[in-house]
């Protein structure tokens, strides 16, 4: 990497998308509300909110299935394909059943045509085409993902590099001297088909952010985020839904990005380094040459599979962090930016999909552990309907873990190197095998204790029952007696017989309670007198203190003086 950090004069960026996937971890829905699922609800109340449910491009109609969409299908692993786009339709099958669902579930709003957005105060408004937005929910799991995908042609690579580290921003990581928020576009707007605004970011309103996190420990995402997820609402917001949400990780949203640009042979090693880490490094700042990621950053990040640096192609490289995923290739290449057959229907297909999948698994494994966390805090020992609360939170989390791995944990997807590549090593920066195995374990830690409890709870019944049933044979056997007729009470009267019954009826009843309350010291007592090398007066002592009530502790002392 050389030290200097000019970068080298390059073309324009011709075409250029840019896509957020941005997951949320979704609350359980109110009792009120009934035993529907999220995506359930947001069907229930169709016509109140923009947001309408997509089935997939697997219509009645063939005349309508893409190209691009059949080569996305057969990308992928049988049972990825399953999970993808669900079980197919067939002639057996008739009626609403034809064809089992997918798991996953598409709502996309298309009332927002254009993002106009102001990168930095002064400078000229930019206005994105808006492609597509939809929001992803998954059966069992409490997640949901927002896709946003915006189009540009002919802008400069310094205002795509600005874009692309400004634009998924959910709150402002601070203010300037100016009032402005830091790290985010000065302005942000939603346009309708008409030009209207339907919706305005306000990340210059510090005073709403800060009395949101003084009020509630959390932070507040900008009203243009708000208003695109509507009827979806932050958690801990006042306002009212049903369907309530909370952030899972940082204010940056993960992104991928294409850009086709002239003379990517051109683009000297800052310029690589500054695309592939637009999301991170600020634009207008020095490039931290001594930065382990900038020092490696061809062996971390980048995946030259279909880059030659020749002239007769394909030059054409993917670079992916984790959070973000970049591909920059010759816009002359005419297979570079094919929509049907080219890499931009991969990108906004395939790839688009294994970023997807990527980042569900981590926001699922995050959601995973915080049901745990939360579980803990809200557990008191003391009160015995916050631990079965807690065992009842414990257990559900396990069956869904348990259903999360074999539905959507994959690590292979697809036998395409490529893609299986791309996915490897997206999952790879994001640790999601080492966040896998973290869970896994604390699952199983919390399972075993439960185990452990219940264990614990059927011996303390069994000593009981033990005590009992040593009683019992004591009275058995004492009534046994009385039945060879020693003392005659079958010559009584019948108001002497029926006081002899109660009497006696009370005697054992005190017995077995007294028994059941003792329990312990008695079980205690009986090992101190089944023990051949304890004296007599200390049997005789720990007995007299079952009594009084201190056989326990004194059985106690004399296990443990024994034990060492």
């Amino acid at each position: 990497m050389p030290n200097s950090d000019t970068a080298s004069p390059n073309g324009r960026v011709r075409l250029f998308h840019a896509s957020l996937v941005w997951p949320l971890q979704i609350e359980p829905m109110s009792p009120n509300v009934g035993k529907v699922r999220h995506w359930e609800e947001l069907e229930r109340t169709a016509g109140t909110h923009p947001w309408k449910s997509v089935d997939d491009e697997f219509t009645d109609d063939p005349g309508q299935f893409r190209e691009r969409h059949y080569r996305e299908f057969v990308s992928f692993l049988p049972y990825v394909q399953r999970f993808l786009y669900g079980e197919g339709r067939c002639g057996r099958c008739t009626g609403a059943n034809a064809a089992m669902d997918s798991p996953m579930h598409v709502f996309r709003r298309k009332d927002i045509a254009k993002l106009r957005v102001v990168l930095r105060e002064y400078q000229a408004p930019i206005e994105l085409e808006v492609v597509h937005t939809d929001l992803y929910f998954f059966d069992d799991l409490d997640v949901v993902q927002l896709n946003l995908e915006v189009r540009a042609c002919n802008i400069s690579l310094d205002t795509a590099r600005n874009i692309l580290f400004r634009f998924g921003r959910a709150y402002p990581s601070g203010w300037d001297e100016d009032g402005g928020g830091l790290h985010s576009a000065f302005s942000a707007e939603w346009l309708g088909h008409d030009g209207e605004v339907l919706a305005k970011s306000d990340t210059g309103n510090r005073d709403k952010f800060l009395k949101f996190v003084c009020q509630h420990r959390s932070p507040c995402i900008s009203e243009h985020w708000a208003s695109l997820l509507r009827p979806l609402v932050l958690a801990d917001s006042d306002e009212p839904g049903a369907l309530r949400f909370r952030l899972i990780e940082y204010h940056r949203m993960p992104i991928t990005a294409f850009l086709a640009i002239e003379q990517p042979r051109s683009l000297t090693a800052q310029d690589w380094v500054r695309l592939g880490l637009a999301s991170k490094l600020h634009p207008d700042e020095p490039l931290p040459i001594n930065e382990p990621t900038v020092m490696e950053f061809e062996k971390l990040y980048c995946q030259d599979r279909f880059w030659t640096n020749t002239d007769a192609g394909p030059n054409t490289r993917f670079i992916c962090t984790g959070s973000s995923m970049t591909v920059v290739g010759d816009c002359d290449a005419a297979f570079f930016a094919d929509s049907e057959r080219g890499v931009l229907a991969q990108f906004r297909h395939q790839y688009f999909l294994i970023f997807l999948l990527a980042h569900l698994h981590r926001a699922a494994l995050l959601v995973f552990s915080d049901v745990l966390v939360g579980a803990v805090n809200a557990l008191k020992i003391d009160d015995d309907h916050s631990v079965r609360a807690f065992k009842r939170r414990i257990r559900t989390n396990f069956e869904t873990f348990l259903r999360f791995t074999h539905r959507y944990w994959f690590h292979e997807l697809s036998e395409r190197p490529h893609v299986q590549a791309a996915f490897r090593i997206c999952s790879d920066h994001l640790r999601n095998d080492a966040l896998y195995d973290e869970v896994r374990d604390e699952i199983k830690e919390m399972s075993h204790y439960l185990d452990s409890d219940s264990q614990r709870r059927q011996s303390n019944t069994v000593v009981r029952l033990t005590v009992i049933t040593i009683l019992g044979l004591i009275t058995t056997v004492t009534t046994g007696y009385f039945g060879m007729n020693i003392i005659a009470f079958a010559d009584g009267t019948p108001w002497e017989r029926l006081l002899h019954g109660i009497l006696a009826t009370m005697v054992f009843v005190g017995m077995v309670l007294f028994a059941i309350v003792r329990s312990k010291s008695l079980s205690d007592f009986l090992e101190v007198l089944a023990d051949e090398r304890t004296s007599f007066g200390t049997k005789v002592r720990a007995g007299l203190g079952v009594v009084w009530g201190g056989g326990r502790n004194a059985a106690a002392q004399r296990l443990s003086s024994k034990q060492d």
